[in-house]
């Protein structure tokens, strides 16, 4: 009785290749959900400046106190200057000290435009360290 050869035909080879398909289809899912969330993460930003849940911050070695009222009045150590007054004062303090501190205190009602004006400022007058004062939140 023959059976034909002895020897073994050979399968096919098993692959040996690493298949990165699922690997890029994972990785095109996650480039999706980040494009898809990102927008949404900008808008969640809560407005509601002034009273934050924080520690006290330290207080720096030269700082300024910059305060803006309901009327868009502004006082640095509590005396009224206009916008002169009030740039010539930050050059003054720039001249001094390059790493002085402005802590603006502003009120709640002080438009958004009025606080931009006077960071311009106080970049002008070449001091760019500014710390934003708020009242500590009322705990639960």
């Amino acid at each position: 009785m023959t059976f034909g050869r002895l020897e073994r035909a050979r399968g096919n080879r098993p692959i040996s290749d690493i298949n990165v398909t699922p690997l890029v289809d994972v990785m095109l899912v996650l480039v999706v959900i980040f494009l898809i969330t990102a927008p949404l993460l900008g808008s969640s930003i809560r407005l509601d400046l002034p009273s934050a849940a924080s520690a006290k911050p330290a207080e720096a070695a030269a700082s300024v106190t910059v305060v803006l009222d309901a009327q868009g009045r502004s006082f640095v150590d509590d005396q009224p200057l206009d916008g002169a007054q009030l740039a010539e004062r930050l050059a003054r303090a720039a001249r001094a000290n390059p790493d002085t501190e402005i802590q603006l205190r502003a009120d709640r009602a002080v438009p958004y435009g009025r606080v931009v004006e006077l960071i311009g400022a106080a970049q002008q007058a070449g001091l760019n360290r500014i710390g934003f004062v708020a009242e500590p939140a009322p705990e639960r």
